[in-house]
């Protein structure tokens, strides 16, 4: 009889959507099982929890359907969340997810599941993937980051994957990159803020563009529309600018970026090195290499998954 090879359920929680799917001991989904429901500021804390459950049943059923595969021939479950998280509580409270404030999400999944259950900010997912599998390997000072509808990232540090008191160490999305004009908390300055694909489409249509979505901003930057270019250079300046502060701070030797909006253009990975050069405030800064993720859109999946295939790499 063929063993059933080890097998993870993976969940990845963000702010427009819960993505779920098996995931291989070599960093493969198993096909059939990736299945996502919608999230988004507009949901409710209920709205918010059904869509985590139902990904999850429909990954699991669609498992045994295909594959025999039940949840009890999996290992466990790993789950990557937006920040920021609470370690202790195995709770989240994301910034873009306002019905959820010190959720009990790693509860939600164990009790859906059926698996012991370890959540990590997304940041570390997307960084421990890469590391795993993708651009990162070898790396032993390095940051993963996620552009998409917020930012996210991860460190690894002298080959040690960092988490800090709270496990939001690396949220490089909520780093401040503008001077305050108003008093108290302002996330219009953070990079999150000037720089993710909502906040970029956001400021194209402060200046006159028409478009919704970033596939529309991508379309009219490769067309050379000018609010467009404006749009997108901003954002890679504002990523530059995080970056090289991120560098003078722990002296990074690469950043691997991933996430829907870093494939707005194949100009942004040079925009942002140009930044980083043009801002960087001592020369060495300048050779940090930025890359772009090696795994595509299953990366978030794969670093959820890694926490327990790779869990020798956690702190």
């Amino acid at each position: 009889m063929t063993k059933t090879p080890q097998l993870a359920l993976a969940v990845d929680v963000g702010g427009t959507k819960v993505e779920t799917a098996l995931v291989r001991a070599d960093a493969t989904l198993v096909e059939g099982t990736r299945h996502r429901r919608p999230t988004g500021a507009g949901s409710d804390a209920d709205q918010l929890a059904a869509s985590v459950a139902e990904a999850i049943r429909a990954t699991l059923a669609e498992a045994e359907r295909a594959h025999g595969i039940t949840a009890t021939d999996l290992v466990g479950a790993g789950v990557g969340s937006a920040g920021p998280i609470d370690l202790d509580r195995g709770a989240v409270s994301p910034i873009n997810l306002h019905a959820w404030r010190g959720y009990p999400l790693a509860d939600l999944v164990a009790e859906t599941s059926g698996l012991q259950t370890t959540l990590r900010l997304d940041g570390t997912c997307i960084l421990l993937a890469e590391l795993w599998a993708g651009a990162l390997q070898g790396r032993r000072n390095a940051m993963g980051m996620i552009v998409s509808t917020g930012i996210g990232g991860g460190l690894i540090l002298e080959g040690k994957l960092i988490a800090g008191r709270t496990g939001n160490a690396g949220h490089i999305g909520q780093v401040q990159i503008r001077t305050h004009e108003q008093a108290g908390r302002d996330l219009s300055v953070t990079l999150e803020g000037v720089a993710s694909g909502t906040a970029t489409v956001a400021f194209a249509r402060s200046l006159g563009w028409t478009g919704d979505r970033g596939e529309d901003l991508a379309r009219d930057y490769a067309e050379g529309d000018a609010r467009a270019v404006a749009a997108v250079e901003r954002c890679a300046d504002a990523i530059g600018e995080a970056i090289a502060s991120v560098c003078a701070l722990v002296d990074l030797e690469a950043v691997a970026i991933g996430g829907g909006f870093s494939r707005v253009t194949p100009d942004l990975f040079e925009l942002i090195r140009s930044r980083i050069d043009e801002v960087a405030p001592f020369p060495t800064i300048c050779g940090v290499e930025v890359v772009p993720s090696a795994l595509s859109d299953e990366g978030p999946l794969i670093g959820a998954a890694g926490l327990v295939h790779r869990a020798d790499l956690l702190p």
